[in-house]
């Protein structure tokens, strides 16, 4: 059985290649696949749509493009990469000397062998993308230039998946699908949160589990604005990017700040001894500012490892399949499951016993500790949850107060609860 990082590096490898934009084929393609890992219910949305204060644009979809000398070599090549075309480009044909043609290039001086990922998806543009060094390397002269693209009414495009709780309360996670070849940003955070579906679907949660597969920005906001009655029962969120880089794991809190997920995450990165950082909220990332615009305040997050424009292979060619990792993408999965194990054991009790300390000995709570290694810990744990059992405490604050580990926690609520000394 092949380990799950590798299966979600294969999952990268697989979509790598496809380009990918905010609506089109690429778009689709994508969630096909992601569909072959779990199931999907996809949702086309069509053009003009209003959205909040959006509208869905035209779909873009492009089948070749280049820039080729006066020999017929092509010099820049959308089928070498996806990222040589400037997303949303309108279609070109045309013979231009090179003064001309460099208006439409767009290149990276600062890192001259690579190629920059660039956007222009609500300006009718067209361009290529390309190294410095390759632009520097090309002599005067007529070039052919070639986009066959369209740009017309059409849909755009997500998809999402459920796994049942317990309870209808929801948990988001959420993940961008509109870059092309990106291995770190956006094709890890997808590998991430599909096998976390899996692994969520292996189990009944006791939260609802929504998985959502969509562009950036205009993706969350077409959602938002089609799901205002379902935006009551979400109560947690996550936003996944960059989740596949050798960078130490980084957590932005929600606008809350003080968010159940946020103290969820803070607790569970500080526990686990890793190197980590948590950030506070700004209104600039990834979807997540979007959840947490003030009419929604939703309490999501944002997980990555380096944060976005944090390091140099952001939006370049050498964010590639060489740039992310198995154990980058296992470890990203490994935190995710940490922390939604807290989120779900995470109940508020009431002590059934609160007048003085209720005997355990006679209920053989003492005797069950007999030979654990940890059972002072234990012990305390039981003190803790019964101190702490009054409706206003969740087994988090008692984790965080007494500064016990939080599964310890959770399974002395269990004992004592199964004595009848406290209930939920």
């Amino acid at each position: 059985m092949t380990a799950p990082g590798e299966q979600m590096y294969e999952l990268v490898e697989r979509l790598y290649p496809l380009c990918r934009s905010i609506t089109g084929d690429g778009v689709r393609a994508t969630l096909d696949i992601v569909g072959e890992y779990i199931p999907l219910e996809v949702h086309e949305v069509p053009t003009g749509t209003q959205v909040l204060d959006w509208t869905v644009p035209q779909e873009w979809n492009i089948r070749d493009a280049y820039v080729a000398d006066s020999t017929g070599t092509r010099v820049v090549d959308f089928a070498a990469s996806s990222l040589h075309v400037l997303g949303y480009s309108v279609p070109v044909s045309a013979t231009m000397p090179l003064a001309e043609l460099r208006q439409h290039l767009h290149t990276l001086p600062d890192q001259p062998g690579l190629v920059p990922y660039r956007t222009s998806y609500y300006q009718r543009e067209w361009g290529f993308c390309l190294a410095q060094d390759t632009l520097d390397a090309l002599p005067d002269g007529d070039y052919e230039v070639r986009i066959d693209s369209t740009l017309e009414d059409g849909h755009l495009t997500y998809a999402e998946h459920v796994v049942p709780g317990r309870v209808p309360d929801e948990v988001i996670v959420s993940c961008h699908v509109c870059h092309p070849s990106l291995a770190n940003d956006n094709l890890a955070g997808i590998a991430v949160a599909t096998f976390l579906a899996r692994e969520l679907a292996e189990r009944t949660p006791y939260y609802t589990y929504r998985f959502l597969f969509a562009p950036g920005t205009i993706g969350a906001i077409t959602w938002l604005a089609r799901n205002r009655e379902r935006v009551e029962n979400v109560k947690h969120g996550l936003v996944l990017a960059c989740a596949g880089d050798s960078g130490r794991v980084t957590y932005k809190r929600s606008r809350r700040g003080e968010a159940e997920i946020d103290r969820v995450m803070q607790h569970v990165l500080t526990a686990s001894e890793r190197p980590h950082q948590v950030n506070e909220f700004t209104p600039y990332g990834y979807d997540e500012r979007q959840f947490c615009s003030p009419g929604f305040d939703l309490g999501v997050g944002s997980l990555c490892r380096t944060p976005y424009a944090g390091y140099p292979e952001y939006h370049t060619s050498a964010d590639n399949l060489d740039f992310v990792s198995p154990e980058a993408m296992t470890d990203t999965l490994a935190v995710c499951r940490e922390a939604f194990d807290v989120l779900d054991r995470n109940r508020r009790y009431v002590n059934l016993s609160p007048y003085g300390e209720p005997q355990l000995g006679r209920r053989g709570l003492y005797e069950s500790l007999g030979g654990r290694s940890d059972a002072k810990q234990a012990q305390m744990a039981m003190l803790w949850v019964l101190s702490l059992s009054d409706g206003e405490h969740g087994l988090l604050d008692v984790a965080e107060r007494s500064g016990l580990p939080f599964d310890t926690v959770a399974v002395a609520a269990d004992a004592l609860a199964a004595a009848g000394l406290i209930k939920e």
